[in-house]
C-alpha cells in the first residue's frame, strides 16, 4: 500500500458519504443511518425550537408595559404554556441527545451504528406524532396549564385542549425511552476493541447517564399524563379532593420525572464540554476519572432530589428538610465539573475558537444557575421566591444558557465532520458573545424582579416592575438575534463553505479518523482502542479511507 494511500490521498475518489448514499426522500425517510436519523432529529427540533421561541416573543412584547397592550389574559396563558411544553419536551430533552448523541455515540466507541437501527428510526416518528399533537393543540385554541399539567386545573377546571397536550407529551415520552434503550445497549455491546469503560470520551458517559436516567423517569411522567387523561376523559376520582383524590400526588409523580430530566437536559451539555475544553486548551481534561464518578452522582442523586420543587405544596416539614439537604448534595458533583474544567484550562494553549466560547459560556450560565440553585434549596429563600421570576431566570440559566449553550458549542465543533464544510469564524465567534450577553442581559433583570416579589405567569405587573421587564424584553430581542445568525452562516457555508479536512481543530476523539463527513458505515477498518482516553489510535491506515486492500479488513487484532 503505498504511502499516499496510507495518508487517505486516494488516486480514485472516494466512495459516498452518509450524506450521498442516496438522494431521495425515501432514503432518508426510511433509514436507519444513525447519523442520517440525527439530521432527521436536527431538523424537526429547529422547527420547533423556533416555534417555542416565537410564542415567547409575543410575551416578552406583552410584558413591555404593565397593563397589557395586544394580547388577551387567556392568550398569554396559552402562549407560555405552549412556549414550556413545545422548549421542555421537544426541544431541550432531544436536543442534544437525539441529535449529536445519534450522531456520535457509534463513532466514538468505534462501532459501524447503533445496536437497534430500526428503533432508532421508529423513536423519531414517534417524536414527530407527539409534536403533531403539540402543533394541533395550538392551532385548535392552545392550552393554559403551564408546562407542568398540575391538578386539579388540568383535570377539572381546564376549558382548554388539555387532552391532546398531554398526549403530545405521552407520545414523545417513548421516543425518549426508545432512545435510552438503544443507547444503553449500544454502549454495553458495541464498543470496540480496547474501549474499555474508563476508555469512553466524557460525551459517551453523559449520553449513558442520560440514557438511564430517561428509562427509569419517563414512565412515571407517562402514568402521571396517562392519570390525568383518564380523571379528565373518564371521570375516575384519582387527583380530585372533593372525591377523596389527591392532587399533590400529581406533584409527586411529575417532579419525580421532572428534575431528572433536568439532567436529561444538562448532562449532555456537561459532556460536549468536556470534549471541547480539552481540544482547545490543548491539555488532557483533569481528573478524568472523578469526572465520571460525578456523572454518575448527579444522575443517582438526581432521582432523589423532586420534593425541593414542594415546599410550599404542604408536603411534610421533615421530607422538605430531607430533599433541602439532598439539594445541596447533588450541588457537589456539579462544583467538581466546574473545577475541572477550570483546571484543564490551567496553563493550556487557549484558542478561542466559536466551540470554545460557547463552552466557556456555558460555564458561566451554569455556574450561575446552579449557585442560585443553591438558594431555591434553602426552605426559607425557597419560600420567599416561589413562583417569581427568580425561578424562571434559574430555570433558564440552567435549560436554556446552559444546554443551549453547549448545544451550539457542539453544533460548531462537530459541524465540519457532519457536514464536511467549514464556516465563517468571525461570524460564529460574534454570534456565540452575542449569544452569552444577550442571555445575561435577558434573565439577570429577571432574578432582581423575582426576589422583589414579581410573581410569574401574570399578564399585569405593578408599574415598578416595568424596568426589568424592558430590560428582559430588549435582551431577548439580542438573544434571538443571536440564535438565528447562526443558521445565516451554517446555511451559507453548506453552499459556500471551505471543505473541511478530516480533523480540522487537531482533536483525537474516534470520530475524527474517519472521513468528513463519514461513510455509511463509519468505519472501513475496525478500530483499535489502545490508550487513555483523548489518545486513540486506529489499526492500520485512515478509518475513512477507501483502499480497496482494507475495504473488508473487519478483524479485530
Amino acid at each position: 500500500m503505498t504511502d499516499a494511500a496510507l495518508a487517505g490521498e486516494l488516486p480514485f475518489p472516494p466512495r459516498p458519504d452518509y450524506l450521498r448514499a442516496g438522494s431521495t426522500l425515501l432514503s432518508w425517510l426510511a433509514s436507519t443511518d444513525h447519523k442520517r436519523i440525527a439530521i432527521l432529529y436536527a431538523l424537526t427540533i429547529t422547527v420547533f425550537f423556533f416555534m417555542g421561541g416565537a410564542a415567547i416573543t409575543a410575551v416578552r412584547v406583552e410584558l413591555f408595559v404593565p397593563n397589557g397592550w395586544f394580547l388577551t389574559s387567556d392568550t398569554y396563558n396559552r402562549l407560555f404554556s405552549f412556549h414550556g411544553i413545545i422548549m421542555v419536551w421537544f426541544f431541550l430533552v432531544p436536543s442534544i441527545p437525539n441529535t449529536f448523541g445519534n450522531f456520535l455515540l457509534p463513532l466514538m466507541i468505534g462501532a459501524p451504528d447503533v445496536a437497534f437501527p430500526r428503533l432508532n428510526l421508529f423513536s423519531w416518528y414517534l417524536t414527530l406524532v407527539g409534536g403533531i399533537f403539540a402543533v394541533y393543540t395550538l392551532v385548535a385554541g392552545g392550552v393554559d396549564t403551564g408546562w407542568t399539567f398540575y391538578t386539579p386545573f388540568s383535570t377539572m377546571f381546564s376549558n382548554t385542549h388539555v387532552l391532546t397536550a398531554a398526549a403530545a407529551v405521552f407520545v414523545v415520552g417513548f421516543a425518549s425511552i426508545a432512545t435510552g434503550v438503544n443507547f444503553i445497549a449500544t454502549t454495553h455491546m458495541l464498543r470496540a476493541p480496547g474501549m474499555t469503560w474508563f476508555r469512553l470520551p466524557m460525551f459517551v458517559w453523559s449520553i449513558y447517564a442520560t440514557s438511564i436516567v430517561m428509562v427509569l423517569s419517563t414512565p412515571v411522567l407517562a402514568i402521571s399524563l396517562m392519570l390525568v387523561i383518564a380523571e379528565r376523559w373518564l371521570g375516575l376520582p384519582i387527583f380530585d379532593p372533593v372525591r377523596g383524590g389527591d392532587p399533590i400526588l400529581f406533584q409527586h409523580l411529575f417532579w419525580f420525572y421532572s428534575h431528572p430530566a433536568v439532567y436529561i437536559m444538562v448532562l449532555p451539555a456537561m459532556g460536549v464540554v468536556s470534549e471541547i475544553i480539552p481540544c482547545f486548551a490543548r491539555r488532557r481534561l483533569f481528573g478524568y476519572d472523578f469526572m465520571v464518578y460525578a456523572i454518575i452522582a448527579i444522575a443517582g442523586i438526581g432521582f432523589f432530589v423532586w420534593g425541593h420543587h414542594m415546599f410550599v405544596s404542604g408536603q411534610s416539614p421533615y421530607a422538605s428538610l430531607i430533599f433541602s439537604f439532598l439539594s445541596f448534595v447533588i450541588a457537589v458533583p456539579s462544583a467538581i465539573k466546574v473545577f475541572n474544567w477550570t483546571a484543564s484550562l490551567y496553563r493550556g494553549q487557549i484558542s478561542f475558537n466559536s466551540p470554545m466560547i460557547y463552552a466557556l459560556g456555558f460555564v458561566g450560565l451554569f455556574t450561575t444557575g446552579g449557585l442560585s440553585g443553591l438558594f431555591l434549596a434553602s426552605i426559607p429563600v425557597d419560600v420567599h421566591v416561589t413562583d417569581t421570576y427568580f425561578v424562571v431566570a434559574h430555570f433558564h440559566y440552567i435549560m436554556v444558557g446552559g444546554s443551549v449553550s453547549a448545544f451550539f458549542g457542539a453544533l460548531h465543533f462537530w459541524w465540519p465532520k457532519i457536514t464536511g464544510k467549514m464556516y465563517p469564524e468571525s461570524w460564529a465567534q460574534f454570534a456565540a458573545i452575542t449569544m452569552y450577553f444577550g442571555f445575561n442581559m435577558t434573565f439577570l433583570p429577571q432574578f432582581v424582579a423575582g426576589y422583589l416579589g414579581m410573581p410569574r405567569r401574570y399578564h399585569t405587573y405593578p408599574a415598578e416592575f416595568q424596568v426589568y421587564n424592558v430590560m428582559s424584553s430588549a435582551g431577548a430581542a439580542v438573544l434571538a438575534a443571536a440564535y438565528l445568525l447562526p443558521l445565516v452562516y451554517l446555511m451559507w457555508s453548506l453552499f459556500h463553505g471551505a471543505r473541511a479536512s478530516n480533523n480540522p481543530w487537531g482533536a483525537t476523539g474516534l470520530e475524527w479518523t474517519t472521513t468528513s463527513p463519514p461513510p455509511p458505515h463509519n468505519f472501513d477498518l475496525q478500530p483499535l482502542v489502545d490508550r487513555a482516553p483523548y489518545q486513540y489510535h486506529a489499526e492500520g491506515e485512515s478509518a475513512g479511507s477507501d483502499a480497496p486492500e482494507v475495504q473488508n479488513a473487519r478483524s479485530l487484532r
